[in-house]
């Protein structure tokens, strides 16, 4: 057997490392053996890599394997968990990146009348992919990180400017395809995806940012597989498509959470200020009604069922290992004690799922939405630890509301709902939340972290 069809059998075990780690990451019970997996399969397919004959300036690569584990590893243990979708942006940002580098090096050492034609064409996707993910990845982590506007930043004519871009790009790299040796159409095409990454992420709000980051993964896939089939090499082919096709199926999972089509995400604008709708007087009627941590206590301490709803507010105020105490002395005390997790909550794609996993939350507790939106009716009190939008009627009685149709946890439909909300403040969807008027929901202001200690304090007392 030779050292080539060697190296390729190490790359298919690669690859059923990397199968069965994904396989293994769909369940919170086996995530971290899925982790494993996958890494021990990055792991052969580098050493792999290394061991082709082929392969020559060892000290380079080396130095550069050095660099980027300490930079990686330096973020997994300084990066705090609420951070956790601007850096997954921020990676998914650096893999488009490092395509579209290696693709513009293969470029730059091949002389033109040796490229295929279905080199030049894979060569061409992982420069435009590779280049819109990185920068449309920036622009996703500017807007997790409140760096710059959370709204879409929406003009006049923006659709038809982003598809002029699209179209000059396809015929730029139609250009290439035909004389490989255009290297200012080379060139042209990279500032030009560069730019479609920033202008098509701009218009997409805050609130539909799990799906982006989801997306953007995908892409980054797809930008690594083009550039395997570029390389011929059959890991980083392997490698690509399963992370381009796993990221496409997530999207498809998140858009259905929202009741959306991905093309409303992409070009709805979701959560764009209308000055037309400002002053229509549609809205909530009522008043908030808040609290102190004495009452809150009163009604959970007289409640046999209680359902937790954790969000962003949990995360930002790191409050889920306090939250996993309240749950665990509840239990203690003999209340049922259930979590109730919705698809889009927080800012990446299973979000919650992974604070409450680091706060060693049992998995048996966590219930997706449609699992346990049956059971509120029947629930004595819903906790609601900073989500927003998720929990919003507004979304099944409000045809005017930019999230009607969304589906939504029925909270209000416990007995008492109690809301830990830091202020008055919408959520990233920037609308009002019909469920903070409701006369059985009990507001309890304050940073979350900072209120359940009260309140846990409160019930031992």
């Amino acid at each position: 057997m030779s050292t080539v069809n060697i190296i390729d059998f190490v790359y298919l075990i690669s690859a059923m490392l990397f199968m069965l780690g994904i396989k293994n990451l769909s369940s919170p019970a086996t995530a971290k053996l899925g982790n494993k997996m996958s890494m021990c399969g990055m792991g052969v397919a580098i050493l792999a890599t290394l061991a082709s004959p082929d392969m020559f300036g060892y000290t380079m690569i080396i130095i550069a394997i050095a660099i980027g584990a300490a930079i990686g590893g330096y973020a997994a243990v300084k990066v705090e968990m609420t951070s956790v979708p601007e850096m997954v942006a921020l990676f998914n940002g650096c893999g488009g990146a490092a395509s579209a580098l290696v693709a513009m090096a293969e470029y730059n050492g091949t002389a033109p009348d040796a490229f295929a034609g279905f080199t030049i064409i894979t060569l061409l996707l992982s420069i435009i992919i590779g280049s819109l993910t990185f920068t449309g990845s920036i622009i996703a982590y500017t807007k997790l990180q409140g760096i710059i506007s959370t709204r879409p930043i929406t003009y006049t004519g923006q659709q038809i400017v982003n598809a002029g871009i699209l179209l000059a790009t396809v015929v730029l790299a139609y250009m290439v395809f035909q004389n490989p040796a255009n290297g200012l159409a080379f060139y042209a095409i990279i500032l030009l995806a560069l730019g479609l990454g920033v202008l098509s992420v701009i218009p997409i709000g805050g609130a539909d940012m799990p799906v982006i980051v989801s997306l953007l993964n995908s892409y980054s896939g797809l930008a690594v597989s083009m550039t395997g089939f570029a390389l011929n090499n059959n890991a980083l082919i392997i490698v690509g498509s399963l992370v381009g096709a796993s990221g496409l199926f997530l999207t498809k999972i998140m858009c259905d959470a929202m009741n959306r089509s991905l093309a409303n995400v992409l070009f709805g604008a979701f959560g764009a200020v209308d000055e037309t709708a400002a002053d229509t007087g549609e809205g909530p009627t009522g008043s908030m009604k808040g609290f102190e941590v004495e009452d809150v206590a009163i009604a959970i301490e007289n409640a046999e069922s209680v359902i937790i709803v954790p969000g962003y507010g949990m995360a930002a105020a790191q409050a889920q290992h306090v939250t996993r105490e309240l749950g665990d002395f509840l239990i203690e005390e003999g209340i049922d004690v259930r979590y109730a997790i919705h698809s889009v909550a927080g800012r990446m794609p299973g979000h919650m799922n992974v604070l409450l996993a680091e706060a060693d939350v049992s998995y048996d507790l966590l219930y997706a939405m449609e699992d346990i939106n049956d059971d509120f009716s029947t629930t004595d009190v819903a906790i609601v630890i900073g989500a927003n939008d998720v929990v919003n009627p507004a979304a099944k009685t409000n045809p005017s509301s930019p999230i009607y149709g969304m589906p939504v946890l029925d909270v209000e439909l416990a007995r008492t709902v109690v809301v830990l909300k830091r202020s008055m403040n919408v959520g990233f969807a920037g609308i009002e939340n019909e469920l903070f008027f409701k006369d059985n929901t009990m507001m309890l202001f304050g940073d979350a972290k900072d209120s359940i200690q009260k309140l846990f304090t409160e019930l031992k007392g």
